[in-house]
């Protein structure tokens, strides 16, 4: 089940990439980096213009006419349809938070102003705080896999789960701490897909372990911002009233269960998609995290995995995000129309520091759920310990006797 670029990352002993940006940068030609609002603005309004239609056809679904006549067949064909909607509206809504994202890039126009009004309407459509998420996204793009200073999904250690030292550490101490019922792992994946993105916001649930308690993207006063940013924090959470308020009259009016329906399955269904692919992005059994000392900034850069996440669908309304996320790392002011391009010149140039995996993608979650349990307290470059305590991939001999 396993892509055989997973296996083979697995069986290659991992030594930490020399590369320096301009190697990179000098495979990268000018044209790629131009951004055009045209084409941004093309982007915004196709995808809306789908999701309006989703939204149109789902107002036929419970009074379509030929469910009358099939009987029996009348509710798993309504079933299938409302399901249909969730999937493919869910889908759409994660394109908006995907060019919400590349707005916060400065990327869908040459001009601020235009990023930070486009960014700020999709992401707040979303309930998701557009210049909050902006400031936390911009440094973990400046510290990607650094265990000190990384924003979100940070590795918890051996210590912080109270095991015993590698060497002392048995079976049974393993056991104990992550033995769940199969079960009980499903439903704890579950929460994290449809909930994660809300915690983050709301409790730095998996974030930075440098900030105190009661960390939210929420406050003006919180310690993931500057000061100077205060206003546009404020201006975040008054967005974030004005669309509860529509959300809440607009229910007033049509009725729980058709605001339930209409928007809030396909609201879970893009919080998970989120979810799923940012946690995929830089979580992975054959992907390192570092310490001060090892982590460099390219390192951190390429600690990340192209996936093939929905395949054509994932192109179409995620934006790439998921299949050239090295390239976008490496390159975040380039627009997602160009990374497909940008990822196949710097290929030859990361050789095998290019890290692509064929893995089903939620096999592939299920995979890093169970096997990216925690890191060592100890060490420079690191990889995810499984539940018995063992790593899916060594260091390169010369590079772990200078550790």
């Amino acid at each position: 089940m396993h892509g055989p670029e997973y296996e083979d990352r697995c069986a290659r002993p991992f030594s930490p990439p020399t590369v320096t940006f301009a190697d990179v940068n000098l495979a990268v030609p000018r044209h790629l980096r131009r951004k055009s609002l045209v084409r941004g603005l093309f982007y915004v309004g196709r995808d809306a213009a789908f999701s309006y239609l989703f939204y149109v056809l789902a107002g036929h679904i419970d009074t379509a006419p030929f469910l009358q006549r099939i009987g029996y067949w009348a509710l798993p064909v309504r079933t299938a349809m409302w399901m249909a909607y969730w999937f493919w509206q869910g889908v759409a809504w994660t394109g908006f938070w995907s060019l919400a994202h590349e707005a916060g890039h400065g990327n869908l126009s040459e001009h601020y102003q235009a990023n930070y009004a486009l960014g700020f309407i999709l992401h707040t459509f979303l309930m998701i705080p557009h210049f909050s998420w902006r400031y936390t996204h911009y440094m973990h793009h400046k510290y990607a896999n650094s265990l000190e200073r990384d924003e979100n999904f940070i590795p918890s250690t051996r210590s912080e789960y109270g095991l015993p030292l590698e060497g002392a550490a048995t079976e049974t101490d393993y056991d104990e701490l992550f033995a769940d019922a199969p079960f009980y792992t499903l439903l704890k994946m579950l929460r994290m897909q449809l909930i994660g993105m809300q915690a983050y916001l709301c409790l730095n649930a998996m974030g930075s372990k440098a900030y105190p308690p009661g960390t939210n993207h929420f406050s003006p006063s919180s310690p993931l911002f500057r000061p100077k940013d205060r206003h546009l924090i404020i201006a975040t959470n008054i967005g974030l009233a004005v669309m509860a308020t529509i959300l809440v009259r607009w229910t007033w009016v049509v009725g729980v269960a058709t605001f339930v329906k209409i928007y809030f399955v396909p609201y879970l269904l893009a919080n998970h998609w989120i979810v799923m692919h940012t946690y995929l992005q830089h979580s992975d059994p054959t992907i390192p995290h570092y310490r001060t000392g090892e982590w460099t900034w390219v390192r951190g850069a390429l600690s990340t995995v192209d996936r093939p996440l929905l395949g054509w669908v994932g192109r179409f309304f995620i934006h790439n995000l998921a299949h050239d996320h090295i390239a976008h790392h490496l390159f975040p002011m380039i627009p997602f129309y160009n990374q497909p391009q940008v990822t196949e010149v710097i290929k030859p140039v990361l050789k095998e520091h290019y890290n692509y995996d064929s893995t089903n993608t939620f096999y592939a979650l299920y995979r890093t759920f169970t096997r990216c349990i925690f890191v060592e307290d100890e060490g420079g470059v690191l990889f995810y310990k499984d539940m018995k305590g063992n790593t899916a991939r060594s260091i390169k001999a010369e590079h772990d006797k200078s550790l």
